[in-house]
């Protein structure tokens, strides 16, 4: 990949980044443990599991959007940098959010994305939450493709 295209997909994953926060903290400043008790009763602790996961999240989120911010505009376009900073994304923000801490949610292989979503939860969550999770899970998605193939590559350079 060439620094024009490593630049682009940095510039990708920023904006990607961006909108899940956006999401990510509207959700978390307007809920409360109560709120998701009174939508839905369930288990206290697993709630609280969620959004304590959602946290984690959101945290590496912004951890990578800042990141992006800083290798966009630094010149000249540090590549071992931005390499690293994507590796890390690819890793902290799309595992996180396929198979997070504590396995409250996890990703269902054997559902595609287009036939739904394919986050299962180990217990029924309530609807505003699983209602979050599917409406991140596309851009999720495209990006985790568009950074599976470069995480190889760059795991493949690391190694050699």
């Amino acid at each position: 990949m060439n620094d024009f295209m490593l630049k682009t997909q940095v510039q990708v994953a920023q904006r990607f980044l961006e909108d899940a926060i956006i999401q990510f903290e509207g959700y978390l400043n307007g809920i409360t443990i109560k709120t998701l008790l009174m939508e839905k009763r369930g288990d206290r602790a697993y709630y609280e599991g969620l959004l304590s996961n959602l946290r984690r999240l959101l945290v590496y989120c912004e951890e990578g959007m800042d990141a992006c911010q800083r290798i966009i505009q630094n010149e000249p376009f540090e590549r071992n940098h931005a390499e690293r900073i994507l590796y890390k994304i690819y890793h902290k923000c799309i595992v996180e959010y396929y198979s997070p801490r504590y396995k409250l949610w996890f990703e269902d292989g054997r559902i595609t994305y287009p036939e739904g979503s394919t986050i299962r939860f180990r217990q029924e969550p309530p609807d505003c939450f699983a209602g979050l999770l599917r409406n991140v899970e596309g851009e999720f998605h495209t990006l985790r493709e568009a950074l599976f193939e470069f995480e190889s590559e760059f795991r493949t350079k690391r190694l050699l």
